[in-house]
């Protein structure tokens, strides 16, 4: 039987300058899917609980650009998001 740790890990942030491209590629993606009629933030959800490139519509050549960020960088611009809020 494995135990978990009981330390905590560190997550060591993305640069500013990375936060930037995933801030922009989010907006872009954001857009495309919502031209084609879609919902972005269900699309989103779906893509990053999954993984499956598939959630993201190829308009506009979205679904190239989310697969340029990792999906742990989308979440962690999210998150930073939502909390400075």
């Amino acid at each position: 039987m494995v135990r978990p740790s009981k330390k905590t890990t560190l997550f060591r942030g993305f640069g500013s300058d990375k936060q930037t491209q995933v801030a922009s590629v989010l907006k872009m993606v954001h857009e495309a899917l919502q031209e084609k009629g879609y919902n972005p933030v269900g699309q989103i959800v779906g893509y990053l609980l999954s993984g499956d490139p598939t959630y993201i519509t190829s308009h506009r050549n979205a679904r190239t650009l989310i697969g340029t960020v990792e999906r742990d960088e989308l979440l962690e611009e999210l998150v930073t998001k939502y909390l400075k809020r």
